[in-house]
């Protein structure tokens, strides 16, 4: 590497460090009202006894003892005139402080002139307000590039102002001895909150995301269930509509057959409200124009909606399942009879869901879907046993179960998923159904 190239690194790094010192590396810190008079309250404590040191020491001439027999005499302000001067100083040095958190370059700044303009004969007059000072701008001050330059600067300026009277240890020494490992503990505090103020902002907004995104889950899926229960009703209310016109048509030619339609009219109805009663609560939830699209179909009698998929289309969901390669045994136990159409369609969507699951993300496994119609519920279970994720795998977000649940809920049914001991997945949905 030549001289030039490490030149314009050097210069490239200086500028870098120049835009760096101009812009804060956070906002500016608020400080809460306890703060506030926290802040307030330390400036009136130093103020108050720095002020009383002044008044205290005012004409009073201190020897020190700098060898043995060698007295050094260190006279301190005299008179009305170095009074004034002194407390002017300390109430400047103490009263900045109540900005500290605010503006702790400022302050810093401020309280390093006063101690500098402090005569050595009585530095405790000031002394406390820096070291204050110090530790405030490297707690709270945004900028850090300049605060890493200001510290150093002002404890040097501090430390090597006056003249040394002790003989170990010279004065000029003291400040900064004691300032620098000050600064360096108070820096590692300023970075180690940050990142753990960084960290748990990270982790609230993700927490937000999350909770923002499974609402919106939730609320799509209702959405979805009440517009296809909508379909449901509506087919059952249009069919009510044909038989009680037809039934109308021949009620004085065919009395008996205008009785069982009427009779099928009953059974409809019975069905449309079983629907409407597990849906009521959700529809409430979607909005307007989602609730009343479709509604022209009523008055149409001769467009009749086709239903929902049903259990009695499981056998051709499962061949387009086998055909996709994956091995399936359908089982059915128990007398199987009509159920709501609404519900129905809740059990078919859940063997749906666990079979594209299945093929998603356990390729080459094999897998048994079971419906049990029991006498007070029905029970749909589908089990795989296990394999390796397919391509699609990765783009998962577990909505769809989160779906399933919710669906299942209307018909106050729940959702059991977990992995089996045996290997593989498992997934049953228990509904309970009205007593025959």
């Amino acid at each position: 590497m030549n001289v030039r190239t490490r030149l314009e690194r050097l210069l490239e790094a200086v500028r870098r460090a120049v835009r760096d010192a101009r812009h804060p590396s956070g906002p500016p810190l608020q400080p809460t009202r306890r703060a506030w008079q926290f802040d307030v309250l330390v400036a009136m404590v130093i103020g108050v006894s720095t002020v009383y040191y002044g008044i205290d020491n005012v004409d009073n001439v201190v020897l020190r003892e700098i060898a043995p027999g060698v007295e050094y005499s260190v006279p301190r302000p005299r008179g009305p005139g170095g009074l004034a001067f002194m407390v002017t100083l300390a109430v400047i040095a103490s009263g900045a402080l109540a900005l500290r958190r605010r503006y702790p370059l400022a302050v810093l700044s401020v309280v390093t002139a006063a101690t500098l303009a402090t005569p050595q004969s009585v530095l405790r007059l000031t002394f406390y307000a820096f070291v204050i000072a110090v530790y405030s701008a490297a707690v709270y001050s945004p900028y850090r590039v300049a605060t890493l330059t200001a510290l150093p600067v002002s404890v040097v300026l501090v430390g090597t102002s006056g003249n040394s009277v002790t003989p170990i240890v010279p004065n000029e020494y003291i400040a900064l001895l004691i300032l620098v490992p000050m600064a360096v503990a108070a820096v590692g505090l300023r970075t180690w909150k940050l990142r753990t103020d960084e960290g748990r902002t990270r982790l609230s907004a993700l927490e937000r995301e999350q909770a923002e995104a499974l609402r919106r889950a939730v609320e799509h899926e209702r959405a979805r269930i009440a517009r296809e229960l909508h379909d449901v009703v509506t087919h059952n209310v249009s069919v009510m509509i044909i038989q009680a016109g037809a039934a109308r048509k021949i009620m004085k030619t065919a009395p008996e057959e205008a009785a069982e339609a009427l009779l099928a009219v009953e059974a409809g109805g019975r069905a449309a409200m079983t629907e409407l009663r597990h849906v009521m609560g959700l529809l409430t939830m979607t909005d307007e124009g989602e609730v009343a699209d479709g509604g022209g179909e009523l008055a149409d009698a001769a467009a009749v909606p086709a239903p929902q998929p049903g259990l009695d289309r499981l056998e051709s969901l499962v061949g387009r399942v086998r055909a996709a390669g994956l091995p399936i045994d359908l089982t059915v136990t128990g007398p199987p009879r009509p159920l709501p159409a609404g519900l129905e369609l809740a059990a078919y969507r859940v063997v749906q869901e666990a079979l594209t699951n299945t093929v998603k993300h356990a390729s080459g496994a094999t897998a048994a879907v079971t419906v049990d119609y029991g006498p007070e519920r029905l029970r749909v279970e589908v089990t795989d046993t296990g394999g390796r994720p397919g391509a699609g795998a990765p783009t998962g977000n577990g909505r769809g179960l989160i779906g399933l649940r919710e669906r299942l809920a209307v018909h106050d049914g729940t959702l059991n998923t977990g992995r089996r001991l045996t290997g593989g997945y498992r997934v049953e949905a228990l509904i309970p159904l009205e007593t025959p």
